[in-house]
């Protein structure tokens, strides 16, 4: 069966091209091969395809795979293959997921400048959400064309130390120190475990469905896994070529761990001899295994059987030998890498499943984009307050201090304190000004550092009464004033849960809310409060008028609790059910 017959015009990429490609297409032998439905032509067919424009492929390919595709694509180039009669050449450059993802969708930012004709991405789940946001048109079927399961990787010298203490990889690992029973790492775990960023690498996104598959589901699943979310952004990293140079640099991290895909590793180790080389090492529950699939995205019709035929090539054994040599597992996962090492294939997790992989990555859009986020702080006398051992607002302070630890810097932050005449004709006072947390408002010390030394030193005011409903009034309208269309925008509001009547009345601070908070620009208020005697319904009432949540902690050891239970708020939001 010939593939289709008609001529499609040329586009102007492919004009530009023309002159320099006409004469590779020149001088082949007489020879003609039917196979999978493509036309390989030699010899006196060479004579036509020098006479007609080629089809030209243009492939985006993972940075990763990119350059065994590249090599594959020069190999099926020499093979004169052809489609309707016309000669096929392949073009492969390096394209991130993300950003060939927004091109297929028809998003006009960060995007490519031409729709490439195929994409070859390093995970099925970049395909799946493309058709889910608009891309119905790409064909199913596509191919595998390499696979390569996710290990820890680790300098030699750590992985034998971990063994000596008997630290195993497990995907817990991914988690703060807080989620498993300590402040701090041993000196036998990780200190550090990184993880690609999953807006940008399949292995992040395999990493978040692990995370959420170790911790399940449920209030307590969804605390933990915003806590891990939270700690790999502060750590992740946009390719696995510089997680794995961090793991050689010894200025910063002690014990670093990275998970990346098995072929980075053999990649990275291939550069050169080392006296203490990279190692993967496998997760004890068993790991993930990326795919690295092609699918067609060519409209037009003749390109589009060009660039099918080239996936076609890609499964056979000639493409498969190079995938291979690369580093990577065969397409069907059944033969192992062609490179150093062993080839024994580690367990695979089971329980999770495509589906599982997309939900994960559901769960890191909603609550990976940076935040833009007021925090009030309640020093009234409600405050200075006994807590356990300490006040209430020394216990919430040291929260959040910890919590700040959890955001990234592309987050916005913004602190204020409140009581009565705090700031002379105002109840409240601005500590840092809302904006980027990597930046000074003045001077040298950055937000984030200026937020760390507040929270260590702010105290409450023993005679002072609390102003918390025009504090939190004015602090609702400071966040819609500085509102940010790319973040999430939040209100955080931790205080004892008490006002003392002196300035706008709860049903007044209700109508105004109401009157004032945006659909299409949305605030969220969130209240923590400390400690007995809150007014639940009241704040609860507050928080609803604007999609918030109310969450109350009574014993110290709660804060970070209540404090991860308020942030993974965002795993529902915007269709939280009021007060959940």
């Amino acid at each position: 069966m010939r593939l289709g017959r008609h001529r499609a015009g040329l586009s102007p990429r492919q004009r530009r091209r023309q002159a320099l490609q006409r004469g590779m297409l020149a001088g082949a032998a007489a020879v003609a091969l039917l196979a999978a439905g493509v036309v390989l032509v030699t010899g006196g067919a060479g004579a036509l395809c020098s006479a007609r424009e080629p089809v030209l492929v243009d492939v985006a390919a993972a940075v990763d795979v990119a350059p065994a595709v590249m090599e594959a694509a020069g190999r099926f180039n020499e093979t004169r293959a052809s489609v309707g009669g016309r000669c096929v050449l392949v073009q492969v450059t390096e394209q991130p997921p993300a950003t060939v993802l927004r091109t297929v969708i028809g998003e006009r930012a960060g995007v490519l400048g031409e729709r490439p004709d195929g994409w070859i991405t390093d995970s099925s789940a970049w395909i799946r959400l493309a058709r889910k946001q608009g891309a119905r048109s790409l064909p199913a079927g596509e191919r595998v064309v390499a696979t390569s399961p996710l290990v820890f990787a680790t300098r030699s010298s750590l992985a034998e130390r971990f063994a000596v203490g008997n630290t195993e990889m497990n995907w817990r690992m991914v988690f703060p120190p807080t989620l498993r029973g300590r402040l701090t790492p041993t000196e036998e775990e990780p200190d550090v475990v990184r993880v690609p960023d999953p807006s940008l690498a399949g292995a992040g996104i395999a990493t978040v469905a692990a995370a959420r598959d170790v911790v399940g589901a449920g209030p307590e699943a969804d605390k933990a896994l915003t806590a891990f979310v939270r700690w790999a952004q502060a750590g992740s990293a946009p390719d696995y070529r510089s997680m794995l140079e961090a793991v050689d640099d010894r200025t910063f991290w002690e014990r670093p761990v990275v998970i990346v895909p098995e072929q980075s590793v053999r990649e990275h180790n291939s550069r050169g001899p080392s006296a203490d080389p990279v190692v993967a090492l496998h997760p004890r529950e068993g790991t993930i295994t990326l795919d690295y699939p092609y699918v067609v995205t060519a409209t037009d019709p003749a390109v589009a059987e060009a660039s099918t035929a080239f996936a076609g090539w890609l499964g056979e054994p000639e493409a498969q030998e190079i995938v291979r040599r690369a580093g990577f597992r065969s397409g069907d996962g059944t033969r192992g890498p062609l490179a150093p090492g062993p080839d024994a294939t580690p367990r695979v997790r089971p329980s999770v499943s495509p589906e599982d992989i997309d939900e994960a990555l559901r769960a890191w859009s909603r609550l990976a984009p940076p935040t833009n986020i007021l925090v009030l702080s309640d020093t009234s006398k409600h405050m200075a307050e006994p807590l356990g051992d300490t006040t209430r607002v020394e216990v919430a302070l040291a929260a959040a201090r910890t919590g700040l630890a959890l955001f990234p810097n592309s987050t916005h932050m913004g602190l204020w304190e409140f009581a009565d005449r705090l700031g002379g004709t105002r109840d409240y006072r601005e500590r840092v000004s809302l904006g980027p947390i990597d930046q000074p408002e003045s001077g040298e010390l950055v937000r984030r550092g200026r937020l760390n030394e507040l929270t260590a030193t702010i105290t409450a005011h023993p005679k002072r009464d609390s102003s918390l409903y025009d504090a939190i009034l004015n602090g609702f309208r400071e966040v819609e004033a500085s509102y940010r269309e790319d973040m999430n925008n939040t209100l955080l509001v931790i205080t004892a849960g008490k006002d003392d009547r002196g300035g706008i009345s709860q049903p007044d601070l209700l109508a105004e809310l109401r009157e004032e908070w945006d659909a299409d620009r949305p605030v969220q208020v969130i209240v923590i409060a400390f400690g007995k005697g809150v007014d639940r319904d009241g704040l609860t009432a507050i928080t609803s008028a604007t999609n918030g949540s109310l969450h109350v902690a009574q014993e110290p050891g709660e804060i970070i609790d209540v404090f991860l239970a308020a942030l993974a708020r965002r795993l529902c939001h915007p269709t939280c059910r009021p007060g959940a």
